[in-house]
């Protein structure tokens, strides 16, 4: 074995896309006869195009094959690809539907080896990959570097993250957060963080940060474009298209997320530490030290200004206050809005100076005024308390329309 192994986790599910990466995976490596590529393969028979003849001969690639019928859903997929890890040196986690850089490999082989130079001795590289459409394939040489930032909270307790555009590409950036299809670091992440097999969808990239942390990994944005990645998953079949019970198992990830966690003062008792196993925290940094160190306080969903901010995560900011969650619920009449084809209603946040904290454009007007009768919107968001509240209409005739300003 190489060196300079990498052990590459596929999970592909119905994917027409996965045989474009694979091909983009191998022919951009400076050495791709240094990868090994586990491939979760989930598949119908129904779908003629899904068809790995070209790899299933190769010995640098390992198909796990999955009808899809007999699949849990994108963590447990995962977790049977770490059960294949064989002491590569490093690896990196992908979905199936990416474009990759000339030399990807050997840049990110040297991006990993100077934070270890720096003083991190387990550095992980992460990130939203730059996007790009399968359908017109023009990647640009000046395209976005890509980093992760906050959104929000979702009802359940789970953290949404959004891209960014990172300004400064001198060196890698500190992150907060872990995405699930690009993923960089030694390959003993495989086995000290796997991901939960009883885990759905939502809550696994939050969990995986969090868990990655507290093993005493630094998390990392790359400076440069390494892959693209395809966000629209059109023409995709998606394993919830199949599942007709996968409400239930993505309730059932909201539980053990707010268990793990400790959202809304949901204590991981020793209880729970026990039923999680090796699925749970790390030893070597705490839930509080990850804490401290996002902005992101998970009891009371409690946001620091920095985090709201997107400045560059660190430890030591114990004496930044928490802005906790604010809720308020709007309450308005129909009666208030004279036009039927509203295409949205921006609601914006607003401090006393007029600036703005926060907005949120809803595209169900039209619905909620048809009675001509109360209605109620509920808003929440984590930043400080405004001032003000802005609700403004806009017509898809008439332009920007009723403006409402409401004094909190």
């Amino acid at each position: 074995m190489s060196k300079n192994s990498i052990f590459v986790q596929i999970a592909a599910y119905r994917d027409p896309e996965l045989v474009p990466t694979l091909d983009s995976l191998f022919q951009n490596a400076e050495f791709p006869d240094n990868l090994t590529v586990c491939i979760a393969w989930q598949h119908s028979t129904e779908d003629k195009w899904d068809d790995l003849g070209k790899y299933k001969k190769d010995k640098r690639v390992k198909i796990l094959d999955i009808p899809y019928t007999e699949t849990n859903g994108a963590c447990w997929a995962r977790n049977l690809i770490q059960q294949e890890y064989d002491n590569e040196k490093y690896t990196l986690q992908l979905d199936s539907h990416h474009r990759f850089v000339k030399d990807w490999d050997v840049k990110l082989i040297k991006m990993y080896n100077n934070l270890q130079e720096s003083g991190h001795k387990k550095p992980l590289l992460t990130t939203y990959a730059t996007a790009y459409d399968p359908t017109n394939i023009n990647i640009k040489d000046n395209a976005e570097v890509w980093g992760m930032k906050f959104d929000r909270f979702t009802p359940e307790g789970v953290v949404f993250f959004l891209p960014y555009t990172i300004e400064d590409t001198r060196k890698p950036l500190p992150a907060r957060f872990y995405s699930a299809h690009f993923a960089f670091t030694t390959g003993k992440h495989a086995e000290e963080v796997q991901h939960d097999p009883s885990f759905y969808f939502h809550g696994e990239e939050i969990t995986l940060a969090v868990r990655s942390f507290t093993h005493g990994y630094d998390l990392f944005h790359p400076n440069e474009i390494i892959a693209y990645h395809e966000y629209t998953r059109t023409g995709r079949t998606k394993h919830w298209d199949d599942d007709t019970t996968w409400v239930e198992k993505n309730t059932h990830t909201h539980n053990r997320v707010r268990q793990l966690l400790g959202v809304d003062g949901e204590v991981c008792s020793p209880c729970n530490e026990k039923h999680f196993g090796v699925y749970g925290l790390g030893k070597e940094r705490t839930l509080q030290d990850y804490e401290e160190y996002s902005g992101i306080r998970f009891s009371d969903r409690a946001i620091r200004q920095s985090c709201l901010n997107n400045e560059t995560p660190t430890l030591g900011k114990k004496d930044e206050l928490y802005h906790p969650k604010f809720s308020h619920i709007l309450n308005l009449h129909g009666n208030q809005f004279q036009y039927n084809d509203y295409s949205f209603c921006a609601i914006i946040f607003e401090d006393e100076k007029k600036k703005e904290l926060w907005r949120k454009d809803i595209t169900h007007l039209n619905q909620l005024i048809k009675n001509k009768d109360n209605f109620n919107i509920p808003v929440e968001s984590n930043t400080k308390k405004p001032t003000n509240i802005i609700v403004w209409a806009h017509s898809a005739s008439k332009g920007w329309a009723e403006r409402l300003d409401i004094s909190i």
